[in-house]
C-alpha cells in the first residue's frame, strides 16, 4: 500500500464546509433504515447483522466524503 493511502486511511480528515450536514443526513437515513428494520423483522441473528451492516454503510459512506474531497 502506497504512503499517500496510508495517510488517507489513518489520519484526521477534519470536516470541511457543508460536509457535517451530509454526515449528519447520511446518519439520519441510517437510523431511520434501522428503525424499520427493528419494526418489520424478528429479533435474530440475521436482524443483528443487518443492523451491524448498516452501521457500517453509514460509517464508510461518511468515510468517503472525508477522505476523498
Amino acid at each position: 500500500m502506497s504512503e499517500s493511502e496510508l495517510e488517507k486511511r489513518f489520519t484526521y480528515h477534519p470536516p470541511k464546509e457543508g460536509q457535517p450536514a451530509r454526515y449528519e443526513n447520511i446518519r439520519a437515513l441510517g437510523k431511520h433504515f434501522a428503525e424499520k428494520i427493528c419494526t418489520f423483522c424478528p429479533d435474530s441473528r440475521e436482524r443483528s447483522l443487518a443492523l451491524t451492516n448498516l452501521e457500517q454503510a453509514v460509517m464508510w459512506a461518511n468515510a468517503a466524503i472525508a477522505r476523498n474531497e
